[in-house]
């Protein structure tokens, strides 16, 4: 009876988080997503042709892009997956994960040692990996997605090779390893630094914030900032990656992109006719972890690794002192 108040009462508060969240989010997907090569390409006669695509320089520039060409239904691409998938996470967390003692309103992951929290974070990452996968690309699709018709969003989002064997988005080339080592940095390495030097921050302390040391949390917010050069490049590998849909098919390897005439295309899209983004070419998906970080660096530049780094700081930063 408990758990099920506790949902009721859960709720209308996770709407009200979402409604500021996923259009926030959806931006930073889509500016980390969007595919920008400096190179020059050649045409269909062998010339030389400037790339022609959305250059997009900052976080707020893809905002106000987002904002212009799709209005308020671009920003929120991306609600219902995201609420469903938060649903589904709560709720697992209530009914089986969720610490006994007194919460006051917060849920907390069991408090264990580091290979406990560690397989925690890698289960919850595994049970949400399918809804990311699907949230990132209803938010980077050109198409108009129904918030209702869920196989129709299925067909756009998903390949034949994908809804017949669901399971293969774990395989996606390269993004459990993306995943798995951005948690691996946050629990091995900035966990037990935390535990060391703030110990006050812990929510097992009984000690107040005005015992802290201002030396140790300097260091540790130096720490912190310093692991946003690993943190950033994983999230926009993992975010590339993500948006890479799996194709089996004879004239492709496992991990090409749909083929033309293999999925039924909607005939609306979402705004104008100009793309919000740009994507890469389906043929020549990236081929793993390693692969995607150097095509990126060669195509687009290393600073395309770091697009939104102060978000990954402001998390890092807000995470210290959750």
């Amino acid at each position: 009876m408990m758990q099920l108040l506790d949902l009721l009462l859960l709720l209308p508060t996770l709407v009200l988080s979402l409604a500021i969240v996923v259009p926030l989010t959806g931006v930073l997907i889509r500016f980390r997503a969007n595919y920008n090569p400096k190179a020059l390409r050649l045409d269909a006669e062998g010339g030389a042709q400037a790339h022609t695509g959305p250059v997009i320089h900052s976080y707020f520039g893809m905002m106000s892009r987002v904002y212009r060409l799709e209005g308020w239904p671009g920003l929120y691409k991306g609600f219902m997956p995201t609420l469903l998938s938060t649903l589904v996470v709560s709720i697992f967390i209530l009914t089986f994960l969720d610490t006994p003692r007194e919460r006051h309103g917060a849920y907390r992951a069991p408090e264990t040692g580091i290979l406990g929290t560690l397989i925690y974070s890698v289960l919850m990452m595994l049970i949400s990996l399918p809804t990311a996968i699907l949230t990132y690309r209803s938010i980077t699709t050109p198409h108009k997605l129904s918030y209702f018709r869920l196989m129709q969003s299925l067909r756009v989002l998903l390949t034949p090779t994908e809804r017949r064997r669901p399971w293969i988005l774990y395989f996606t080339p390269g993004l459990l390893a993306a995943e798995v080592l951005h948690i691996a940095v946050v629990v091995l390495g900035l966990g037990p630094l935390r535990r060391l030097l703030v110990p006050e921050l812990s929510a097992k302390s009984e000690r107040t914030f005005g015992d802290i040391s201002i030396l140790k949390l300097s260091i540790y917010l130096i720490i912190v900032a310093l692991s946003t050069f690993i943190l950033t490049p994983l999230e926009v590998i993992a975010t590339r990656l993500a948006i890479q849909r799996n194709h089996a098919s004879a004239e492709y390897n496992s991990v090409s992109q749909e083929v033309e005439g293999d999925v039924e295309e909607p005939t609306e899209f979402s705004g104008t006719d100009e793309d919000v983004i740009g994507l890469r070419h389906e043929a020549d998906p990236y081929l793993g972890l390693v692969d995607c970080g150097k095509r990126i660096i060669e195509e687009e530049g290393w600073m395309s690794l770091y697009r939104a780094w102060w978000v990954t700081l402001l998390g890092g930063i807000g995470s210290a002192f959750a």
